[in-house]
């Protein structure tokens, strides 16, 4: 199945052809651990495990990197305030992201490098970007020549005259342009590491690019991910840097999620709105939040409220109830749930939805269809068990491509032969005796 995505970088829906057949490297940019995870922080985590997943389901080897910032100004400025050092700050908010990861069932990332870890490549990266030519020293600080890349600007389509127009300049800069940008900082505050240059820590452009090239072989991924906040500066000096040292650009696709908005303000800390993600998976499950999450294509703004939440509960309820009636009738016909035919699931539209740059929305249509057909098909007096077995796969399939996962009942041959009592005294008109199995399997949730 042709697989389109909508590039940043020329701004149009491609074919999708992977550098490697059958195999697919993605990079997906992953927190500054400083503070709670907000749901903001959550979209690219939800939007790119749906990705992640519709390339496995397709047959494809995926290798999925997302990596910590772990080392930052504003992660020492935490240290300072919680007085913890830099490591413990990082490791209490690295827990609190990947108990959300958990949360909302994304998958956990192949590789999840760290800052702090990749050390001696970045300064081994920096000092040959100076060899080159393509970064300069002033006083312990090194800083990247953006004028020496001359597509500078190709992913954000700005132009480097543009950009200098509007430029702010730093009181006391030692830059030589105000669009050169900070390799590594020397600095007394925080945590320090030894380099050629000076003792202090790296600049954040740098950490992405030498963590692909260190763990890629080429230094060459076939989709760059992350925020649309990400876009500019830092993705574009992650292609400019890439380019410089090794002549070509890091990624061939480059994919951005829209932003967060809570009632149709973008959210924001100075404006006090932030959600986090923790609070609403605890409130709502994790189900209800990624579910929310993926019902709006990714690029568009999605829109968070309370109202808007509980509608996706009560949703996602309806869904779980339908696929749990289908699985338990199948196990009280006896029907094997363990297994099935693929090839026989009627996923052609759903998976076309998604394959259509990850258009979620239709996707979503699609199941709604599924579980309207279960519906109809579980109202049978004499139900067709080939065609509920299949629905029951279909929609198991589909919602395991959307990282939602639902527990349904196993029946104990106890609770078969439950429900055939039950049959058996509404057969002889027993009201009384069906009432009360009715009720007990209700308890069971056999009913």
């Amino acid at each position: 199945m042709e697989i389109k995505l909508y590039n940043s970088l020329t701004n149009q829906i491609e074919k999708f052809v992977p550098l490697h057949e059958g195999e697919i490297t993605c990079y997906v940019c992953g927190p500054t651990v400083y503070n709670y995870v907000h749901v903001g922080n959550l979209r690219p985590v939800v939007v790119f495990d749906v990705l992640r997943r519709l390339f496995l389901y397709l047959g494809y080897k995926v290798t999925f990197i997302s990596n910590f910032t772990d080392i930052d100004d504003k992660i020492i400025k935490e240290a300072h305030k919680e007085n913890l050092t830099e490591a413990e700050i990082a490791e209490k908010y690295i827990k609190a992201f990947e108990e959300a990861r958990i949360g909302v069932h994304a998958l956990k990332p192949t590789y999840q490098p760290r800052v702090t870890k990749t050390m001696p490549e970045i300064i081994k990266f920096i000092q040959e970007l100076l060899d080159k030519g393509y970064a300069y020293q002033i006083d312990g600080d090194v800083y990247f020549r953006v004028s020496k890349i001359k597509d500078y600007g190709c992913l954000s389509n700005m132009k480097i005259d543009d950009l200098l127009v509007g430029a702010r300049i730093e009181e006391n800069s030692k830059k030589e342009s105000p669009l050169d940008f900070a390799l590594w900082k020397k600095t007394d505050d925080g945590i320090k590491f030894d380099s050629p240059f000076s003792k202090g820590r790296p600049g954040w452009h740098s950490e992405c690019v030498v963590m692909i090239n260190s763990l890629v072989p080429g230094g060459k991924i076939d989709i760059h991910g992350g925020g649309f906040d990400l876009k500019f500066p830092h993705h574009e000096n992650e292609i400019a840097q890439e380019e410089a040292l090794y002549g070509h650009k890091i990624a061939r696709y480059w994919m951005h999620n829209g932003f967060i908005n809570v009632d149709n303000v973008k959210m924001s800390k100075s404006l006090g709105n932030v959600i986090l993600a923790n609070d609403y998976i605890n409130l709502y499950g994790g189900n209800v939040v990624k579910f929310f999450l993926v019902n709006t294509h990714y690029c568009v703004p999605v829109n968070f409220s309370n109202d808007l939440v509980e509608s996706a509960k009560k949703e996602l309820e309806k869904i779980s109830s339908t696929y749990s009636k289908l699985g338990v009738l199948l196990q009280l016909n006896k029907v094997d749930i363990t297994h099935f035919n693929k090839d026989e699931l009627d996923m052609h539209n759903f998976l076309e939805a998604l394959c259509d740059d990850l258009n979620t929305a239709n996707a979503m249509t699609e199941l709604y269809r599924i579980i309207k057909e279960g519906n109809v098909n579980l109202r049978n007096k004499t139900p067709d068990l080939v065609k509920i077995k299949n629905l029951f796969f279909t929609m198991q399939d589909m919602l395991s491509i959307l990282g939602l996962e639902f527990d349904i009942p196993h029946l104990s041959n106890d609770d078969i032969e439950l429900y055939n009592k039950y049959l058996n005294a509404k057969e002889n008109k027993d009201f009384e005796t069906s009432d009360k199995l009715r009720k007990e399997l209700i308890e069971r949730k056999i009913l």
